[in-house]
């Protein structure tokens, strides 16, 4: 066969990929896919009644399957087209048979050695954001931990897409605090791991308000997208909440619930670098909703400080001494972090964007 038929037809520069025919595969092949398609069918009715879990575990024998074989018989890629063709032939009423999809299937097997894993965690994952973890990240341990973390928050792929581009593994737990010291052991890792540092406004665009109130006001409006940042579990209770102390009014920032932990968690949000007096101001919020609005049965009220820089050391002597469980983070527009600085200045705002499109 010419060389270049081989390669598939070729249209306006674009090469479409042709399988080999089936009478230049060896024998080994022609039994090997005989194999793979009675595996399909023995799969085809737990597949319908478990839709997904079933799939996954087929994807994954079929990809272990191609492995093997290449390592045992010296098979090269244009197997995959082979497959793809006779699969389709062999099952014409079912997808995912694409020369594409089957290099997705030895991919996912690679990445996955494991089975009892596959099984028991990754088939609860849909494939498409099975397809995200293995495009996404390089390490095992990354695609455990957000495999677990998009089952525990039922994240969409394009939400996991999200947290992987913020680098939100990297940013779990990593929030200055004295958790250790306020809270019982479990408790304390409990919380840790639902704080993080710094947290990012992407959503609130290039244009950033130099006023708290109003960085404030453009979190609740943009509340949806907060909480996604904050993590499963924040209820939002209020903004500007009134505290009258012993005649004087007080008004905290940002107040919510977090259901799983069972307490209010009073978000201060500052405009400006970390300064001891803040966490002071912090611990007296603490102090009233715990006495004013917490149920007997919640756990202590935990602060957390949202502040634009910070020195580590000077935060953790600003915190000693506090029995009051508080965690300091920074917060960051990671868009207008990135440019250079003469370009952040000369970017529209979002209200001239939308005063344009009127």
């Amino acid at each position: 066969m010419d060389s270049r038929n081989r390669m598939g037809k070729n249209k306006d520069g674009v090469i479409f990929p042709v399988a080999p025919n089936l009478s230049e595969m060896s024998d080994t092949y022609l039994k090997f896919i005989e194999e793979v398609k009675a595996e399909i069918q023995k799969q085809r009715i737990s597949v319908v009644l478990n839709a997904n879990s079933s799939m996954i575990c087929l994807y994954w024998n079929i990809g272990r399957a191609i492995i093997k074989k290449q390592e045992e018989e010296g098979w090269g890629a244009k197997v995959i087209d082979r497959m793809a063709k006779d699969l389709k032939d062999a099952f014409p009423d079912m997808s995912g048979f694409s020369p594409r999809n089957i290099k997705y299937m030895r991919k996912f097997a690679e990445c996955w050695s494991d089975f009892e894993f596959v099984q028991q965690v990754v088939a609860q994952i849909p494939w498409r954001t099975n397809r995200m973890l293995l495009d996404k990240l390089d390490s095992e341990e990354s695609r455990k931990w957000y495999a677990y973390k998009t089952i525990e928050n039922g994240w969409s792929s394009n939400v996991l897409e999200l947290q992987i581009q913020s680098r939100l593994m990297e940013r779990s737990g990593r929030s200055v605090n004295n958790f250790p010291v306020a809270l019982p052991p479990l408790d304390s890792d409990m919380v840790n791991q639902v704080f993080k540092d710094p947290y990012l406004f992407d959503f609130l665009g290039t244009d950033m308000p130099r006023r708290e109130v109003e960085i404030e006001r453009q979190l609740t409006e943009h509340i949806q997208s907060f909480l996604l940042e904050l993590g499963q579990g924040f209820a939002f209770v209020g903004r500007q909440v009134h505290l009258e102390v012993g005649g004087d009014d007080f008004y905290l920032d940002l107040l919510f619930y977090h259901l799983k932990l069972r307490c209010y968690v009073v978000i201060e949000l500052k405009a400006c670098d970390f300064e001891p007096g803040f966490i002071s101001q912090l611990n007296m919020y603490q102090n009233v909703v715990n006495d004013v609005l917490r149920h007997p049965d919640d756990k202590p009220t935990i602060g957390l400080l949202l502040v634009k820089g910070k020195n580590e050391t000077v935060v953790e002597y600003s915190l000693a001494g506090y029995q009051n469980p508080i965690g300091v983070a920074e917060w960051k527009n990671q868009i207008a972090k990135s440019l250079p600085e003469e370009l952040r200045s000369s970017l529209p705002s979002i209200e001239e964007i939308e005063k344009e499109l009127e």
